[in-house]
């Protein structure tokens, strides 16, 4: 006898995996920031981790290459693993930047870094083994819940810069089936040091000893979308060139999008061990999770035009140190000033990472008495959108979150915070 269809529940309509998924909180908070917008409220959206094409648009050699891409006739499907023109530029060009020699064949391309992600973990992890990975992360928890796997989150520190050090992985890594790292970080903008990431390596390599011949190895995503935005003396540091042994190991996971300000062409790219890389490749083959043609085209052609690539990095570089540089300037002055906040310097990507230490505040309104009321009040009060920690994996009771600053102007940082030290001059 058939189910009475009216009568179902939403969970037996679907899969498991699907009636747990969850959505994304950064993808909630910037529905309710609209709508304050729509209204005509001001507020600085600082959530979104991407850029207003009106503050930095992609590079202009870029944008003219797309154009002429389309209007060569590249509207057809692309290669299942990229056209081969483009994966010939990203691997002179990550040869050339990083020192990473890599064949072409390799390489795989696909509609921006988050399917190449999907299709690490499910090249990889089988449903029920574990995924070791750091918080606060983005998205890690998701992905994990997608492969139907179990996630080993270890909690990092500020005092660490929210970057796991090799003491923090568990002792036993042999029920591990992958560990996912971020360098630069988001949503924290700080990168692992030489040591840090030399000894999570030795961790890995160790235990895959230990495997040798008996079992699947254990594998390193290591996720660098941002290593082209690194600001001062900070230097981003990769498992392969600190340790040689890890290239059978290492899936990389990078793309355009970050350091060109080209989020929307999702042109994205990994790399690793060809075995791992032909199952993704069959993997999003299936999917259909492929670049546009026209834009794959165009981005080889730009990649390999040295001078406009330096170019642009070193302006969007500056443009985004300035914003960083700003931001935690106004925090730190208001930190000297007694209020309860904190912020660490920034090292890389677009992000900073800010704490309030407001639970318990008292306002004309109430009493602050969870983090989710100091975010409302920071966006209701202070008209500041921000993303908390939690968000990414950490505690509730987090008092940290991650400020974006690809769609402010500079000419809004001091407005920031004339609004900001109004509202928090209002606590007490």
């Amino acid at each position: 006898m058939k189910a009475d269809s009216g009568t179902a529940t939403a969970a037996s309509r679907v899969s498991n995996m699907a009636a747990g998924l969850v959505g994304s909180e950064i993808i909630r908070l910037a529905a309710e920031v609209n709508e304050r917008i729509a209204k005509g409220e001001q507020v600085y959206n600082l959530t979104i981790g991407d850029f207003d094409p009106a503050v930095f648009p992609i590079p202009a050699e870029l944008n003219a290459g797309i154009k002429k891409a389309y209007d060569e006739g590249h509207t057809n499907y692309p290669a299942a693993n990229g056209v081969a023109s483009l994966r010939e530029a990203v691997a002179n060009f990550i040869k050339n930047n990083q020192g990473l020699d890599y064949p072409a064949s390799d390489y795989l391309i696909a509609g921006g870094a988050r399917p190449l992600i999907y299709a690490t973990y499910k090249a990889i992890v089988n449903p029920g083994e574990k995924i070791l990975y750091p918080v606060p992360s983005w998205n890690n928890n998701h992905y994990t819940h997608l492969s139907e796997a179990i996630g080993h989150e270890i909690l990092t520190l500020p005092e660490n810069r929210f970057m796991p050090n090799a003491e923090d992985l568990p002792k036993d890594l042999s029920d591990i089936a992958l560990v996912a790292l971020c360098s630069p970080l988001n949503p924290t903008g700080t990168v692992l040091s030489k040591e840090q990431l030399e000894g999570i390596c030795d961790r890995i390599l160790q235990e895959n000893i230990e495997r040798e011949g008996n079992r699947k190895p254990l594998y390193l995503m290591y996720d660098q979308i941002y290593w082209q935005l690194t600001f001062g003396d900070t230097v981003h540091y990769n498992p392969v060139t600190l340790r040689p042994e890890m290239r059978k190991y290492t899936i990389f996971i990078d793309g355009l999008s970050k350091a060109f300000a080209a989020t929307g062409l999702r042109v994205g790219w990994a790399f690793g061990p060809a075995d791992v890389l032909g199952k993704m490749k069959a993997l999003l083959g299936h999917v259909g999770a492929w670049a546009p043609k026209a834009e794959q085209i165009a981005c080889g052609r730009y990649l390999n035009n040295k001078i406009a690539c330096d170019e642009y990095l070193n302006w969007i570089k500056t443009e985004i140190n300035a914003r960083l540089v700003g931001i935690y300037e106004g925090f730190a002055k208001l930190k000297t000033e007694g209020f309860a906040v904190d912020c660490i310097s920034p090292q890389a990507a677009i992000y900073l990472t800010v704490r309030f230490d407001l639970v318990g505040k008292r306002y004309e309104d109430g009493v602050l008495n969870s983090m989710g009321d100091v975010t409302n009040f920071l966006l209701a009060d202070a008209g500041l959108a921000l993303v908390p920690f939690y968000a990414f994996g950490a505690p509730k009771n987090s008092p940290w979150y991650r400020i974006s600053v690809g769609t402010i102007r500079k000419d809004q940082i001091e407005g920031i915070f004339t609004r900001l030290r109004t509202s928090l001059e209002k606590l007490s």
